[in-house]
């Protein structure tokens, strides 16, 4: 009997260690981590460092160096959180309840070690997700969210170097598309994902997570990189051990130093195209946020949809900006054309909602022509479109044809841009008007992008009107003097060109030769022509 006995206290001692320090640790990462929820952060408690800060980093003559860099989180990158970054991959690579389910995983997250917490992550944000998508994402998404959070500083340090290599306990193909592309890094090495055919499975390689000091032992062998650089948590001073020379990034000073951030003059390649939904970074707290708005964002655009459908401009305009929506335009209105034809307006091409706003502060009926319009957006639009075909004769007949009828609206960009760069004009408008006003549009969002590259294009009108405060912002900057239009002598090219400038210049943005088909090549690996047959998938 008294065996038996015995085993039981022994099982209940046991149990009441294992739950007595979970509940410790539990409880002492609540204390250390002071109940700030905002980032689920790999940032171990802050340790002494035995080696010098990147601000004493002597940048001459290091062209012929090699530069190992200690991950890309809390060393090449302001924030020392790498959740908003799976969030990214989770929303627009996988799907909204993806990124729903990796949110409710933020209090056990929050409890669990760097390796385990990398790991669960991993296996929501991956578990199903398509080879190719995210390629896409890795390409088209993730570079804008990285450079707005690249450390100035230990970017300089890293540009010094001749050689570059980065390594990194998250997954590889999360960081090595911008590393090579936009920082110029030579090789990544990283946690690399189990794959079945086209898909990830969500777990990781046989190899695990990766260990950065052994990769680096593995990867050098006997010899030893020139200069490394590391943030100041302890963990990392083993990897920074193994080489000539060694720097840290102390986090903390970045966070609070204005000249750690990068500005967008100095981005190492300019951000021209980008693609995805969401316009701001998910941290835990903002993903909440959304999710908590997402109901009301979706009964908010269908009411901003029948405001422009049921009731005249007037109460639609004011009703509009109530709602929250921020129209603002000036400029010369122009008088009405005294020739047999409607006057041309030239636009610049934000989203697709320019000319329904254009319509809605001008209080005139407006023609738009349009290339991939969706069904839903032809059919919720309250002006007209017409649809064009890419042939140039053909739609040069049309556009005539709807000028004999009325004013036209013409976005001679081809397609959206998002960044302060205006693409390449088409010089057809030029051919076949007079009347010709040049208008400047702007948007700006803070929760959703209202255009898409490789999503679904009929959602995104009800995407932008999804934003608490859109604002647009239109300039109306006169009618074209003749002298400056094909009738005054001009090729259809310079007056291209000169009204591309023109409008540049009225908002601030920069003149580029880039087209339609480049955006679509960078973005989505296709010349953006919608194909009827989508039967047939290739990862």
């Amino acid at each position: 009997m008294e065996f038996p006995m015995m085993l039981l206290r022994l099982a209940e001692w046991v149990l009441y260690q294992l739950l007595a320090n979970s509940y410790y640790r539990a409880a002492r990462k609540m204390k250390s981590y002071g109940f700030h929820f905002g980032y689920l952060s790999s940032k171990p408690p802050p340790q002494p460092s035995s080696f010098p800060s990147v601000v004493k980093y002597d940048f001459e003559s290091r062209e012929s160096q090699t530069l190992v860099a200690c991950d890309i989180h809390r060393v090449l990158l302001r924030s020392h959180s790498f959740f908003p970054y799976f969030m990214l991959v989770a929303f627009e690579g996988g799907s909204i309840f993806r990124a729903f389910l990796l949110l409710l995983s933020c209090p056990v997250l929050w409890i669990l070690n760097l390796e385990l917490r990398l790991k669960v992550m991993t296996f929501i944000t991956f578990c199903g997700l398509r080879t190719n998508v995210m390629d896409s994402i890795s390409r088209a998404v993730l570079p804008k969210f990285y450079l707005e959070n690249l450390n100035l500083r230990a970017y300089e340090v890293l540009a010094s170097a001749g050689s570059k290599v980065v390594f990194t306990s998250v997954p590889r193909v999360m960081v090595e598309g911008f590393l090579k592309e936009y920082l110029s890094v030579d090789a990544v090495v990283g946690t690399e994902l189990h794959t079945v055919g086209c898909y990830f499975s969500g777990l990781l390689s046989g190899s695990g997570l990766l260990v950065k000091h052994r990769a680096l032992k593995d990867y050098f062998g006997d010899t030893k990189p020139d200069i490394g650089v590391g943030s100041s948590a302890v963990h990392d001073h083993l990897f920074l051990s193994l080489c000539k020379e060694a720097y840290v990034v102390n986090n903390e000073e970045s966070k609070n130093n204005f000249s750690s951030v990068m500005p967008r003059e100095k981005y190492p390649k300019p951000l021209i195209f980008h693609d995805g939904r969401l316009a701001f970074l998910p941290t835990p707290s903002a993903a909440l946020c959304m999710f908590m708005w997402l109901p009301f964002g979706i009964l908010l655009a269908i009411y901003r949809i029948l405001l422009g459908i049921v009731l005249p401009y007037g109460w639609a305009l004011s009703l509009g900006v109530w709602s929250g929506l921020n129209l603002q335009i000036k400029g010369i209105l122009p008088e009405k054309s005294e020739q047999k034809q409607g006057v041309l307006y030239v636009c610049t091409h934000r989203t697709l909602l320019d000319p329904v706003f254009l319509s809605t502060c001008l209080a005139k009926p407006l023609t738009a022509v349009t290339y991939s319009l969706s069904k839903v957006s032809e059919l919720i639009a309250p002006i007209r479109t017409v649809r064009l075909t890419r042939d140039r004769k053909k739609d040069g007949e049309t556009m005539e044809r709807l000028l004999r009828e009325g004013d036209l609206v013409v976005c001679p960009e081809g397609t959206t841009c998002r960044e302060p760069y205006l693409l390449r004009f088409s010089s057809l408008f030029a051919e076949l008007a007079d009347e010709i006003v040049p208008v400047a549009i702007n948007t700006h969002v803070s929760m959703f992008y209202g255009t898409t590259a490789s999503g679904l294009k009929c959602l995104d009108p009800i995407f932008f009107l999804m934003n608490p405060r859109p604002s647009c912002y239109i300039q109306v900057l006169g009618k074209l003097p003749r002298e400056l239009t094909c009738a005054g002598g001009r090729s259809s090219c310079e007056v291209a060109n000169f009204i591309q400038k023109q409008l540049a210049d009225a908002l601030g943005f920069e003149c580029t030769t880039l087209t339609r088909r480049d955006k679509y090549m960078m973005l989505a690996g296709n010349e953006g022509i919608v194909q009827q047959d989508k039967r047939t998938t290739k990862c």
